[in-house]
């Protein structure tokens, strides 16, 4: 499922909830609250909402949501998810890892749905993906899991000297930093790793690349990256380096190339389980889902501005081409 919702079918939605009964005076609507690592983004939101729409909920109809963001500061994370929890909320949806173990951290009774993207079971979200166990269960797109291929992809763009782009305070930035190094030892690379866990830092490392002489760049897996997603691909284009992100909307504002699962079709997952825990589905009676869709986008308007002549082969792997 492709990460913008299409406007007719959103607006018909929304259009029909229209219809739905108001609550009731005096009757109190129940809360969902929302934490993000990121910053407020309108793609996951909608996404989010459109899951919930299809159980029956609609916000502000029958339904309130409290949306806590972090901007990319994990640190931020726990006092956010206390705040949600104080506010006797009837359940925590989290978005990205840190902030599903902040959320889990916070609370051991109120139901926690997440959609994340590394693994739950390494993160010690839940005990397995078919038996969550405890208050928490969700969707795992899996992004972090998605490096090596990005890499391999890179590797297809004749490009043999490679960057790859970490945020040093990601939760899985140590694991990132091995996976991408073993496989360009495979592959035969040479791999600088450059971090940047700021804003001021992204400019830096694009220029680090350059100075390196990379002939391409991994942005990997992160909250933050995604939350600055149109600098990222900015600079990319100012400094001329071809970059593969994990998520299709990257492509959508003119970088080169992403492969990953749909961030859309994560986040709706999402709000339908929050939907279903409303209605009183306990989460140790709801796996966690594995998405299983994988987007390879290639933007070849962007590889010719790049100097980049795409093989054909690789174009027709392509789940979409954008020209």
């Amino acid at each position: 499922m492709p990460v913008n919702i299409g406007r007719r079918k959103l607006i018909a939605t929304l259009g029909s909830a229209a219809a739905w009964p108001l609550v009731a005076r005096g009757q109190q609507m129940p809360e969902i609250g929302f934490l993000l690592g990121q910053s407020r983004d309108a793609l996951i939101i909608a996404a989010f909402q459109q899951g919930l729409n299809e159980t029956g909920y609609l916000e502000g109809q029958n339904v309130a949501i409290e949306y806590r963001f972090a901007d990319g500061q994990n640190d931020r994370l726990p006092a956010l998810a206390a705040e949600l929890v104080d506010r006797q909320i009837a359940v925590l949806f989290a978005g990205t890892n840190a902030a599903a173990l902040a959320a889990k951290a916070a609370t051991a009774t109120i139901p926690v749905v997440f959609a994340i993207g590394g693994d739950p079971v390494k993160l010690g979200l839940v005990a397995s993906l078919n038996r969550p166990g405890g208050n928490i269960t969700g969707v795992t797109m899996f992004a972090t899991q998605m490096e090596t291929k990005r890499l391999g992809l890179l590797h297809e763009l004749s490009a043999s000297v490679v960057a790859a782009l970490i945020n040093p305070s990601q939760h899985d930035a140590p694991a990132q930093a091995d996976e991408v190094t073993e496989a360009a030892r495979v592959l035969g690379l040479k791999l600088h790793v450059v971090y940047a866990g700021s804003e001021r830092d992204l400019e830096a490392a694009f220029a680090t690349c350059v100075q390196l002489r990379a002939g391409a760049l991994q942005v990997a897996a992160d909250p933050f990256f995604n939350s600055r997603r149109e600098q990222i691909v900015a600079l990319a284009a100012r400094y001329m380096v071809p970059a593969i992100y994990e998520w299709r909307y990257f492509v959508e504002l003119g970088g080169l190339a992403s492969y990953g699962t749909s961030l859309a079709d994560g986040f709706r997952q999402g709000g339908i389980y929050t939907g279903r825990v409303l209605k009183g589905a306990k989460t140790t009676e709801l796996p966690t889902v594995q998405t299983t869709r994988f987007e390879f986008i290639i933007n070849l308007k962007a590889a010719k501005a790049l100097g980049i002549d795409v093989p054909p082969m690789l174009s027709a792997r392509a789940d979409e081409v954008i020209e």
